[in-house]
């Protein structure tokens, strides 16, 4: 089964979107990468997902998991 997914990732029109992993549709659009990547976050955690942050080239720059974690590391 795949990972449920929350993405921020560029809009074509300026500033960033945050969507939902296999959406055309944004969940929240945000002036600033900054204000999204917070939103994005708090979507995430309440929803358990993985949380995916892409640059503005497209490439992810950072993951984030908020869900269950099959294996979390000891300690």
């Amino acid at each position: 089964m795949a990972k449920k997914s929350h993405h921020v990732v560029p809009d074509s029109d300026g500033g960033w979107n945050v969507k939902k992993g296999g959406s055309k549709r944004a969940s929240g659009h945000y002036d600033r990468k900054r204000d999204a990547e917070n939103a994005g976050r708090e979507i995430s955690r309440n929803q358990g997902t993985e949380f995916v942050v892409h640059g503005r080239d497209g490439k992810i720059q950072r993951k984030d998991s908020h869900g269950n974690d099959p294996y979390p590391p000891p300690g």
